[in-house]
């Protein structure tokens, strides 16, 4: 692994624990000579991961759509800034210049990222391991759910498993290494 792509919050939160965790990530990316891909925001859990990973030696790759570029919305000092169009090129963008993608605490568009490129994944878009910073259990309910998808057969076992739900960055570091992408579906009629 060279790069990891990290999706998350454009705020804070309210709780300390989320910026204790997005400051250990930025090490942990540092201590690992793993550059940071991320959607290029200077504000809340992004703007806290770049700063921290830039302070510490780290390589941090912005991809912004111009929009939020044009709104003030990117962080300066950036060892690279890339302006795309829109959001879908964006995250393609993400996925494509990374060796796997974290998230970390975030609202709707953190989770509507992961969720976008573990589902790429199982349809052979996106070999990288995709996995969920479960800081202080705040996607307990999620991996609950997709545990649900699991036992319902709307996801298979096999799937399910290269997800990855961990408040550990061993863990974390230990499954994207050791990481194989799903067989790609297949589809009989």
């Amino acid at each position: 692994m060279k790069a990891v792509a990290v999706y998350c919050g454009a705020s804070a939160g309210n709780d300390v624990i989320y910026q204790q965790a997005t400051k250990q990530l930025a090490k942990w990316l540092v201590d690992h000579q793993l550059e940071l891909v991320y959607g290029g925001g200077g504000v809340g859990l992004m703007g806290l991961l770049a700063s921290t990973v830039l302070e510490l030696g780290g390589k941090v790759h912005g991809i912004m759509p111009r929009e939020l570029v044009e709104r003030g919305a990117s962080k300066a000092n950036l060892t690279s800034l890339e302006v795309v169009e829109n959001m879908s090129i964006r995250k393609r963008k993400m996925i494509e210049a990374s060796d796997g993608c974290i998230v970390l605490p975030g609202g709707p568009g953190t989770l509507e990222e992961i969720s976008e490129a573990y589902s790429w994944t199982r349809i052979g878009d996106n070999n990288n391991p995709c996995v969920l910073f479960n800081v202080a259990g705040y996607y307990d309910s999620l991996e609950k759910f997709f545990d649900e998808m699991t036992k319902k057969e709307f996801l298979t076992d096999t799937d399910r498993e290269k997800l990855l739900f961990s408040d550990s960055l061993d863990e974390i570091y230990n499954f994207m290494e050791n990481y194989q992408p799903p067989k790609i579906r297949a589809y009989q009629k």
